[in-house]
């Protein structure tokens, strides 16, 4: 009879864990669980990589109930942007930022003359000369002195290195005016409440290239405003223009100024701030309410200085410099004043799309890749 084998032993008891290991399939979740993990560290680097972090500015809901557009908004919402430009505008110190921005205007008002009268020379002299006469009728009083001196000096100096002086001074002029806009990026980062979470290596070109493109437009404008007397009509005599098309140019270019200005400081506004502003506006209501204020208050100024002022008894000689500083500064608050109207503009859109009244940021970042960890908490 063959022997009996031994029976088996009971099973040693397993724990859950150890049972649910077991579990067919399982093996197979857990790998999924680890796969969906791996995913989402995937994607919250690729959030933060691209600023996008989550929780900033308004949400989803917020943006798809807000309006498109500013004239969308009521007319509630208008005035309150109104009361909150004038609250915020002192809180943000934006006299002093006005005071800063008017020393790198300075320090780049100089070599773009330098660019600008080179190239102007190329019209010839009637051009130049035209330039001077629109300068002398803008800047108030003894300013109007310090620039057309500043524009004789150049020319003077510049006689027969036309090609090689506007190069010299393309580049002093980008250079400097860049300093001025990276000031105003700075500024306008504490108007909307943002910090700068763009990296340098996107910044920099950004100064740069928007430094190129204001210049370019600068020139047109100063093109427009010489295109008339001979000049036009030599133009005319050319392309078959009669006299009655150039007395209408000679109306309606000041109107084609305006809007070209007005474009400009929309595209300062728009690049500018690490906001992002639903896209760019040829001209928004900052930036009309910026030339408004600018034009009114530039003639204020001016009558003020021929009538009740003393800077002469004061200041002597340099009178006329700090006339022309005190206007550059007035300009730059004209500027930034519009630019905190748009900011609030923005608040308002988002509290019609439901965002709460005092809830910051109010706009999205463009960037945050150079954020600290605490301005990271403070956003959030």
């Amino acid at each position: 009879m063959a022997a009996l084998s031994p029976k088996p032993g009971p099973e040693p008891l397993k724990s859950d864990d150890e049972r649910e290991r077991g579990r067919p399939g399982a093996r197979v979740e857990a790998g999924s669980v680890e796969a969906r993990r791996v995913e989402a560290e995937r994607v919250e680097a690729e959030r933060v990589e691209a600023g996008r972090d989550a929780g900033v500015g308004p949400s989803a809901r917020v943006e798809e109930e807000a309006p498109d557009r500013p004239t969308e908004l009521p007319a509630r919402s208008w005035w309150a942007a109104l009361r909150g430009t004038v609250r915020e505008f002192q809180q943000d110190d934006l006299a002093d930022r006005a005071a800063a921005l008017t020393y790198y205007g300075v320090l780049a008002l100089f070599p773009a003359l330098l660019v600008l009268v080179s190239l102007l020379g190329i019209a010839g002299e009637s051009a130049t000369r035209e330039i001077l006469d629109n300068l002398r009728q803008l800047a108030p009083g003894s300013a109007r002195d310090v620039i057309t001196d500043a524009v004789e000096q150049v020319r003077s100096n510049g006689s027969g290195v036309g090609s090689l002086l506007a190069v010299v001074g393309l580049a002093l002029a980008v250079w400097s005016a860049s300093g001025y806009i990276a000031a105003f990026i700075r500024a306008s980062n504490a108007v909307y409440d943002m910090p700068e979470g763009r990296p340098v290596w996107k910044v920099l070109p950004l100064r740069l290239i928007l430094t190129v493109v204001l210049m370019v437009l600068a020139c047109a404008s100063a093109l427009i405003v010489v295109f008339t007397g001979g000049l036009a009509r030599q133009a005319g005599t050319a392309l078959g223009i009669g006299d009655g098309a150039l007395t209408v140019w000679s109306v309606a270019k000041w109107p084609v100024l305006l809007l070209l200005v007005t474009i400009m400081i929309g595209l300062l506004y728009w690049a500018a701030p690490n906001a992002k502003g639903g896209g760019f506006r040829w001209v928004t209501p900052g930036s009309f309410l910026a030339l408004l204020i600018w034009m009114i208050a530039s003639a204020g100024f001016a009558f003020y200085v021929a009538n009740f002022a003393s800077y002469n008894k004061t200041y002597g000689t340099l009178a006329g410099v700090i006339i022309f500083l005190v206007w550059l500064w007035i300009t730059n608050l004209a500027v930034l004043l519009g630019l905190e109207f748009d900011s609030e503009l923005a608040r308002q859109r988002a509290i019609a799309g439901g965002s709460p009244p005092d809830e910051e940021p109010y706009v999205a970042p463009r960037d945050t890749r150079s954020w600290t960890d605490e301005e990271r908490r403070r956003m959030k």
